[in-house]
């Protein structure tokens, strides 16, 4: 017998509590061990239109919901009792007649409207309001069956507007909703996919996403401890076909937040260790915090498959860096930033002539000398400084080089190097190894990739098929300055591939993040991502954006937010709240204390906590998601940063500051899957009033 789970089984699950979890999923092994055992209670459900629809008593109040076949078991969702029934009595399980997908199809309600007969003349008719066009009345029956449509939803689609649609993608199957919510904002969906006739129904694509075969009791385990992980199972068909796609040289897949490039990115990894035997994988990405999130979500996927997991790597660009540079010259001695600034303030000493300040030289030195590796005066002067908006003439070029000259020699008389240099050394030992390290490297975030990080990947890929694969967004890109991947030899053109469905931010808080960012972005090469077509599957509450007069009251808002969120169901673990840097820290802390939650400031290195809210700094925002999301101290000066604009040594460069400073709200914005709430204690930033045109000033 097939054993089945469908994701609105593992979705139902995590609405209920700790203890009535545990014993759904008793049950669960229970009915995969053997489902005519005598202690299950199977009970017909006389008013469900499927009459294969079961229900198996869990507890008292707990029913699970089951589709039970000669040959199948379908564990289909969970909950007390009336809510169960009720869930079963509104759906049915059939193969698509278009595509022969299985699908969970929501009946739909007939309502009839019962016309009165009026006796009286009305004395004046208002003039009606004039109604919106309707998005799909023109479309075949083909084409929208075709796009996985049910058939007794044509109707209800034809009628659909803007202000209805996204009710409407709510009771139809995802990839019918999908493909509706593309065609309403000017895509084309890709043309769908049908199986044979008499070929089995849960062997669709679109069907693989939402139905799980299980085949033992282990797989069953991880699937059930991990139902908020679901998107890194059931992959949609647009992001396999990038996993599994051949690429002939360096390859990128991009998309908004939330649009699974980190999933694809996952799946990318062990889909070339599967196939390649013999090769040795790295994933890696910018930061130690989200190497630590990628290993343990690689941890879930190959936890069944140890051989596989051995020969994939997963580590921060750094800690790649350091160990291969151990390997090869031995342990480096790494300048820390602080030492940099100390030898640039002495070296700029010794030359009255430069008016330029100490900022100016620190950042000079960190976006050009360093990141290009430049080691003499005819390099610096030849250089292009991208994203530097003060133009230097060769004679101020030639004054700063005799500081950055003084700098150089500094740092190789104390033997220090810089993490830049790390990998400049290693990107010219590669070519001379017999083999590279690594065979394949995936690279999550990409877009906050160093150059001699980038430089380095390039000679480890050698432009081989299938070498590289980036995944990133350059509407996160909170780190880097922008630079030319192409000058690197990284060359991605006709092998980037972007993804447009989000599957984490519902459309209510996805739509108002957009507005801090342009429909369109650019890297230096002329590459572009777009966000137009961007569609979200779910809809939910409106984000709230509020002012308030004083950090206090605040903070009094925020803990009755918390609380609310509490009271709704949501376990203080998916609530995150972010500040700007760790100086607002004590403002999220009260407002924790005060809805007498516990809480734990997040770090690296740290695992999450059980019953306790996260509190973080924007930046270590990347690669997180909450059911809830709190952005507090959003005042003038904290963001954008009022250090960060002062350290700007000409006005010229202000415009890559905000523009950092307005992803990093973007990428903490877009944590949130549910719930979203960004407030300022005093005066707002402006960027608030680019979130909301109407504010809310209590």
């Amino acid at each position: 017998m097939e054993f089945r789970i469908a994701d609105t089984f593992t979705a139902s699950l995590t609405r209920l509590e700790g203890d009535e979890q545990k014993a759904v999923k008793t049950a669960a092994f229970d009915l995969q061990m053997n489902p005519a055992a005598p202690g299950l209670q199977f009970h017909k459900l006389d008013k469900a239109r499927d009459k294969s629809f079961w229900s198996v008593r869990v507890s008292r109040d707990i029913r699970l919901i089951v589709h039970r076949t000669a040959n199948s078991l379908l564990l289909c969702f969970v909950a007390h009792h009336d809510d169960a029934y009720a869930w079963a009595e509104r759906r049915k399980l059939e193969a698509h007649p278009t595509t022969g997908a299985a699908q969970l199809v929501e009946i739909r309600e007939t309502v009839v409207e019962i016309v009165v007969p009026q006796y009286i003349e009305a004395v004046v008719r208002e003039t009606p309001p004039q109604s919106k066009s309707l998005l799909f009345a023109t479309a075949a029956d083909e084409q929208l069956l075709g796009f996985g449509v049910p058939p007794e939803w044509l109707d209800e689609v034809r009628k659909a507007n803007e202000d209805t649609l996204l009710d409407l993608a709510d009771h139809l199957p995802a990839e019918a909703a999908e493909a509706l919510l593309e065609l309403a904002t000017g895509g084309m969906p890709a043309a769908p996919i049908v199986i044979p006739s008499g070929a089995d129904p849960f062997s669709h694509p679109d069907a693989q996403r939402r139905f799980r075969t299980i085949e033992d009791i282990e797989e069953l385990q991880r699937a059930l401890d991990y139902p908020w992980e679901r998107w890194t199972i059931f992959l949609h068909p647009s992001q396999r076909a990038i996993v599994e796609k051949e690429f002939n040289g360096p390859a990128r897949v991009a998309g908004s937040a939330g649009t699974g490039k980190t999933v694809v990115a996952l799946h990318r990894a062990v889909s070339l260790a599967r196939t390649n035997p013999e090769s040795r994988v790295l994933l890696t990405t910018f930061s130690e915090i989200l190497a630590n999130s990628l290993r343990k979500k690689l941890f879930m996927l190959l936890r069944n498959e140890p051989k596989i997991a051995e020969r994939l790597e997963v580590a921060s660009l750094d800690k790649v860096g350091e160990s291969l540079y151990r390997g090869q010259f031995g342990a480096p001695s790494i300048a820390t930033p602080e030492q940099i600034k100390g030898l640039l303030e002495a070296s700029k000493n010794g030359f009255p002539e430069i008016n330029h300040s100490l900022g100016f030289l620190t950042s000079e030195w960190n976006d050009v000398v360093d990141a290009w590796q430049l080691k003499s005066w005819n390099e610096y002067r030849d250089v292009k400084r991208l994203g530097r908006k003060i133009r230097l003439s060769e004679q101020q070029r030639a004054n700063l080089w005799q500081v950055f000259e003084k700098v150089l020699d500094s740092l190789e008389s104390q033997t220090k190097i810089t993490r830049a240099g790390i990998f400049a050394k290693l990107a010219a030992a590669i070519p001379e190894r017999t083999n590279p390290p690594y065979d394949y490297a995936v690279v999550d975030e990409a877009q906050d990739v160093g150059i001699m990080q980038l430089r380095f990947l390039a000679a480890l890929g050698g432009n081989r098929p299938n070498a590289l694969f980036f995944a990133g967004d350059l509407g996160q890109r909170i780190f880097q300055q922008p630079f030319s991947w192409l000058s690197l030899g990284v060359d991605i053109r006709g092998r980037s591939r972007t993804l447009h469905v989000n599957y984490r931010t519902s459309h209510q808080i996805r739509s108002q993040a957009d507005r801090l960012l342009g429909k369109e972005v650019a890297d230096v090469d002329g590459i572009v991502e777009s966000r137009v077509g961007t569609v979200s599957v779910f809809n939910g509450p409106h984000p709230q954006v509020c002012v308030f007069k004083s950090p206090d009251e605040e903070s009094d808002a925020v803990a009755l937010w918390l609380s609310e969120r509490i009271d709704e169901g949501i376990k203080p673990h998916e609530i995150g709240l972010f500040v700007r840097s760790e100086s607002e820290f004590h403002r999220a802390m009260r407002s924790v204390t005060q809805a007498s939650l516990d809480h734990y400031i997040l770090t690296p290195d740290m695992d999450n906590q059980l019953g306790k809210v996260v509190i973080a700094a924007m930046h270590m925002a990347k690669g997180l998601e909450f059911k809830a999301v709190a952005i507090q101290a959003c005042d003038d000066e904290i963001i954008p940063l009022q250090a960060r604009i002062e350290s700007v040594a000409d006005p010229a460069d202000l415009e890559e500051v905000y523009n950092s400073e307005r992803n990093l709200l973007y990428v903490a914005c877009t944590r949130a899957r549910d719930h979203l709430i960004i407030t300022s204690g005093g005066h707002a930033s402006e960027f608030l009033a680019d979130l909301s045109h109407n504010l809310n000033r209590p």
